[in-house]
């Protein structure tokens, strides 16, 4: 018959000589099975494994005792016992990979009233297969202790909408407990023993409602809000801080800044970029892990006020002097952009062209002058050649 101890079946070998034994205890949800195989004393008895599957290695135990008879021997799965005597009848059990095996497991708190374990089978048995899974609290009071001297002992709630999982609700943060995750199938069971202490396995959820915005007139900032996860009670004496990350979409390394706050002003943004954020969370006294990071949120900051100012400024100064072109010979008025050291210079450069002007035309002058006056002196020298002529024949011969 088979048993809840680690087996692939279990036999109980009577010898004509034996009285009785004791039933073994069957559990119900398995059903009852014969397990029971009588043979005379002195003759070869074979025990067969009915539980394996064909060619799969098997495994031979005596209960209560540490090896097999001597002599006996594995032949296609089958214990054969030669020449059994008295001291062979006792409690064999088969073993093979059927069995279930130690489930792995692992425990997180997404707050500190209540925590959560899940679990992963070590072997594919293909059986049908459930879990027993309890826990027990291992630090009591005096209370406690004359109240259940077995300790606080409970069951790990399982979910059906959430397989693989079991919650223990009303949980002590500064508390540690003992759970247990045995698995059972029809051929035996496994169990873990895991310890665990609230602060060590304390994990928040993520942040929510993230949301990112630009600053108006504020070129290189953001700002960044989000609200704490609704899995975790709003209570003064356990409260959060938090983790932001962020980064241009177009790079890869990402800023962070940690802060107690609900929201955070970033201010090194660049300018134009679309930034990628995301925060997370964790204890305010450091117990236990950061949560995983918020999903992402986006914004870009405002353009440089300036930059966006000038560049309107000097795109309008075109268009402007573009359309003033064609109406600048016809302005009545000239335009005066001479500055005082400007008008000194034009006036003594006035004052030296008058003066080369005035010598120049008094140079002129004087020259036409002594031109006029030697021209004069040429006129008169032939009248005073005929006076003298005149006065030689007028002389006695």
């Amino acid at each position: 018959m088979r048993s809840p101890i680690p087996g692939l079946g279990r036999v109980m070998v009577f010898l004509a000589s034996a009285l009785a034994s004791a039933p073994l205890a069957v559990p119900e949800s398995w059903g009852e099975e014969g397990g029971v195989q009588y043979g005379r004393v002195g003759t070869d008895v074979t025990l067969s494994c009915t539980s394996t599957h064909a060619g799969s290695p098997v495994q031979w135990r005596r209960v209560g005792a540490v090896a097999l008879p001597e002599g006996s021997a594995v032949h296609q799965g089958a214990l054969v016992l030669p020449q059994a005597g008295l001291a062979t009848a006792g409690t064999y059990s088969c073993h093979g990979e059927d069995l279930p095996g130690v489930p792995f497991v692992s425990c997180r708190a997404s707050d500190y009233e209540n925590f959560s374990c899940s679990w992963t089978s070590s072997v594919e048995t293909f059986l049908p297969t459930r879990y027993i899974t309890t826990y027990r609290k291992k630090s009591l009071t005096g209370e406690e202790k004359r109240r259940n001297k077995n300790g606080h002992v409970g069951p790990c709630l399982q979910d059906p909408s959430r397989p693989g999982t079991c919650t223990v609700h009303g949980s002590e943060f500064w508390s540690s407990y003992r759970l247990n995750i045995t698995e059972v199938n029809p051929l035996g069971s496994s169990f873990r023993l895991l310890d665990v202490t609230m602060q060590a396995i304390i994990k928040p959820d993520p942040p929510e409602g993230l949301v990112v915005e630009p600053i108006p007139l504020a070129p290189r900032r953001l700002h960044v809000s989000w609200k704490y996860p609704s899995s975790w009670p709003k209570e003064p004496h356990f409260q959060l801080r938090f983790r932001l990350q962020y980064r241009p979409v177009i790079h890869r390394s990402w800023s962070v800044v940690e802060t107690v706050n609900l929201s955070e002003v970033i201010t090194d943004a660049f300018t134009g970029l679309e930034h990628v954020v995301q925060v997370s969370a964790k204890d305010f006294l450091d117990a236990g892990n950061w949560s995983e990071w918020s999903a992402e949120a986006r914004a870009t900051p405002v353009r440089d006020l300036a930059t966006a100012t000038s560049e309107k400024t000097t795109t309008d100064a075109n268009l402007e002097s573009m359309a003033e072109e064609p109406s600048q010979a016809s302005n009545p008025e000239p335009i005066n952009r001479s500055d005082p050291l400007e008008k000194m210079a034009i006036l003594v450069s006035l004052g030296i062209f008058a003066f080369f002007v005035l010598a120049a035309v008094l140079i002129i002058t004087v020259l036409i002058w002594l031109r006029v006056r030697k021209h004069s002196k040429d006129e008169t020298k032939p009248h005073n050649f005929l006076v003298a002529a005149t006065h030689l024949k007028a002389l006695p011969s």
